[in-house]
Formats: structure tokens, sequence, C-alpha cells
């Protein structure tokens, strides 16, 4: 009996930790844009009201046809343990930590590598890389294009232009929402049931809701400077580009598998490929001297999520 009361220990502390580390950590790479250009107009509440909706939708969805399962099937090759133990809850807990000092790790590294095996952690790799190469490759095509064709940073003066572009972007920051969920709450779900009862999603869902609306009323917190530092986040049409984009490569690859991969890989292959093709046509002077080391330190920061997750991999290899 004490065993069993300990392993739901785990589970809750794993699982409520896990909750605030992902929403805090990874939902800004979806709303981060949204937020920065959002925040001057609409007052924050509004804006979590309207992503709120959205959560609740897309889990709603995922647990009416799959059975009570919200991650949309991402856990199909990662059983549930019988028995939790103290390293699942290790794994959020590093997470959270990293969380402080706004490194953009990955948190379906960090996570899913307790309890997946070694052949779907090795899989999950392989898609993660392959997603930012893919979001990198895509965001630079399209973003040398579009940079012939259109001034992001000129401000729209036109007062019809500029209501068509703050629809689009509430638009296309819903479909990237939903299509993020549908890859990240993987992430959470692994702690929990894969047939989720009424009364355990509605439970579910109103701590995701909680802690959504603690990441807009911080505007984000850490996580949201690496926005913020990108060329043009804070423009409006900007913001909208990235996010439908960044969208559709989700769903692209939400569709290809059911393995879970890397979101923030593929968020910082999608502004590595958009900031080198910025500079390469509209400034000069800076072109990769200046660009590189950004994106480097990018590189690197979510390269520590995969050294950590490797390193809690073998830990708990050692435990067992």
């Amino acid at each position: 009996m004490m065993a069993f009361d300990l392993s739901t220990m785990y589970m809750l502390v794993g699982f409520l930790l896990a909750a605030y580390a992902v929403v805090a950590n990874d939902s800004v790479q979806t709303l981060g844009t949204f937020i920065a250009s959002q925040k001057s107009r609409v007052k924050w509440y509004w804006l979590w009201l309207a992503a709120s909706v959205v959560l609740v939708l897309t889990l709603g969805m995922g647990w009416y046809e799959n059975g009570g399962d919200i991650a949309h099937g991402r856990l199909d090759k990662i059983p549930r343990p019988e028995v939790f133990e103290w390293y699942h809850m290790v794994a959020p807990l590093g997470l959270l930590f990293l969380t402080r000092f706004g490194l953009p790790v990955s948190t379906t590294f960090l996570v899913l590598s307790v309890f997946a095996s070694d052949v779907v952690l090795e899989k999950m790799v392989l898609k993660s890389m392959m997603g930012y190469a893919v979001a990198a490759a895509a965001a630079f095509v399209i973003w040398f294009l579009i940079s012939r064709l259109l001034n992001e940073h000129k401000k729209v003066t036109n007062p019809k232009e500029e209501k068509f572009w703050r629809i689009a972007q509430w638009f296309a920051t819903g479909f990237l929402w939903s299509s993020w969920l549908a890859h990240d709450m993987a992430n959470i779900a692994v702690y929990l049931p894969r047939e989720l009862s009424v009364t355990e999603f509605v439970l579910t869902v109103s701590v995701l809701v909680a802690g959504l609306g603690y990441v807009f009323a911080t505007q984000g917190g850490k996580i949201q400077e690496i926005v913020l530092s990108k060329s043009g986040t804070r423009y409006i049409r900007s913001a909208t580009i990235i996010d439908i984009i960044y969208a559709f490569i989700l769903w692209f690859f939400k569709e290809y598998n059911n393995i879970p991969m890397s979101t923030t890989w593929v968020f910082v292959g999608l502004l590595c490929g958009r900031e080198l093709a910025v500079y390469h046509l509209h400034d000069a002077n800076k072109r990769l001297k200046s660009i590189f080391p950004l994106l480097l330190k990018d590189l690197f920061k979510v390269f520590v999520g995969l050294a950590v997750s490797v390193a809690l991999a073998l830990l708990v290899a050692g435990a067992k």
C-alpha cells in the first residue's frame, strides 16, 4: 500500500511540474509573437481567454476521438509505467530549473526520455532533426521571397490593411496553438492514464488553463526574450507569417507519424532560416558576421536540453 501511495505521489508531482514547465517554457514558442504584437492593444486576460478556448477545444477533440487520450496518439509507443519512481519527477524538475534561466530546451527530450525506450528516443531525435532542417529551409526560401515583396518592419498605416492583419493573426495563432498542443501535450499526458474519465479530463484542463493564465499575466516570462530578440517579431505582419508557417510545419509532422518530436527544434530552425533570409536581403552590413553568433547561441541552448535528456536517460537506466 505504501508503494502505491508513493507511486501516486510521484505521478501527481511529476504531472504538476510537467504541466507548469511545459506551459511556461514551450507555449511561448507558439504564443510569443502573439503576445509581443498584441499586448499594447488587448488586455492580457482577453488573450488568455482566447488561448484557453482553443486549448479546451483541442484537448476535448482529442479526448473524444481517441477514447480519452488527450495526447492525440503521441504516446502509442510509450507505455505508462505500472509504478512511478522518484526519477520520473526529476525530468520536469530539471526542466523547471532550466526554464527559470530562459533556456529554450526541448521539453520532449527532457520529459519523455525518462519513459521512452532507446529505440523510440532515437526516432524522436531523428524526427526532430528533420523538423529543424525542414523548418530552417522552408523559412529561408519563404522569407527570401517575401522580403523582396514586403517590408515587414514598415508600420501598417492603412486602417483596412491593419484590420486584415489583426484578424489574420488571431486565426493564425489559433491554428498554431492547436497544432502545437497536439504535439506537446504528450509531455504532460505521459503521467496520466491513457484514458481519462470526464472528471480527470476537467481537472487536467483546469490545471493547464491556470498555468496559461500565468504565462499571459507575465507576458511570456523569460523565454519570451528569445522571441523578442529576433527581428520583426513585434510587428503584426511578421508575427502572423511566422505563426502560419510554423503551424503548417507542425501539422505536417503530426500527420507524418505518431512519434513525438521536439517542437522547440522546429521553432529554432524556423527563426534561424528566417533571420538568415531577412539579414541577407535587408542588412548587408550585418550578414553572417553579426547574425551567426545569435543563431549559434540559440542552437547551443537547444542542445543543452538534448544533453541533459541523455544524462537523465542514463540515470534512469542505472536506477532500474
